[in-house]
């Protein structure tokens, strides 16, 4: 869980992951859209892999990435239940 703490704690790896949400990316589509290094965004993916909130596929020389919506789900559920109070 705290894996999954620190990476939503980043905007940029949140806005990452709003992309996600809509459809399957490749990182240059995903690099595309922030003015930042390759070697940054590829920390920002080994950060949300490790979180297990997305996976990545290759294909051929492409990676394409994607939102792991079960453990996207597993996470919002372990912190709904944090937040509840008695």
């Amino acid at each position: 869980m705290n894996e999954v703490f620190r990476a939503l704690g980043d905007p940029t790896r949140r806005a990452i992951l709003s992309l996600l949400k809509a459809r399957d990316m490749t990182a240059g589509e995903i690099a595309e859209r922030f003015p930042l290094a390759k070697s940054t965004l590829s920390g920002h993916f080994n950060v949300l892999k490790q979180a297990r909130l997305i996976v990545s596929e290759r294909r051929q020389t492409t990676i394409v990435y994607s939102l792991n919506l079960s453990a996207f789900e597993e996470a919002l559920s372990a912190v709904m239940e944090l937040l509840q109070t008695r």
